[in-house]
């Protein structure tokens, strides 16, 4: 994916409506996760909640999706005073960025959002992907990497 166009989306968020195609002309930093409140969500939500200063001074924005409601984002994000938006998947933004996956718990075998973060340019050109993503240290990664 990298080199190519990121697929344009226009979804809830925690609070209103969100379209990709709003933030050309900035970097945008698009992170997939599984599920609010969980520990490991909950911890890169935090990591990139700490450096959001340092974002806003490359010129990035942040954007967390997940497939959760936009309420339960917005309650997520109070909860964890976190100063960017988080996006409610509803129409397919994981399956376009390849984050919905067979995944396996305990043997389980299940579909769900791989943790897998996207680096947009300003013309929203995809220039990075981490994946897989280990939540503990990864804001501090993709900042490096702007």
């Amino acid at each position: 994916m990298i080199g190519l166009p990121a697929p344009l989306f226009t979804a809830p968020t925690d609070d209103g409506t969100l379209s990709l195609a709003s933030l050309r002309g900035k970097k945008v930093v698009l992170y997939f996760y599984p599920k609010d409140a969980t520990p490991g969500c909950t911890i890169e939500a935090q990591g990139f909640r700490d450096l959001h200063d340092a974002f806003v001074a490359k010129g990035a924005v942040i954007l967390g999706v997940s497939k959760d409601s936009a309420k339960k984002h917005a309650s997520f994000k109070a909860k964890q005073c976190l100063p960017f938006t988080l996006v409610s998947d509803e129409g397919g933004i994981c399956e376009a960025y390849g984050a919905w996956r067979e995944k396996s718990l305990y043997g389980r075998k299940y579909l769900g959002i791989a943790r897998v973060t996207f680096l947009l340019d300003e013309q929203g050109v995809i220039q990075r992907v981490w994946d897989p993503v280990k939540a503990a240290g990864h804001a501090q990664d993709v900042l490096s990497a702007l």
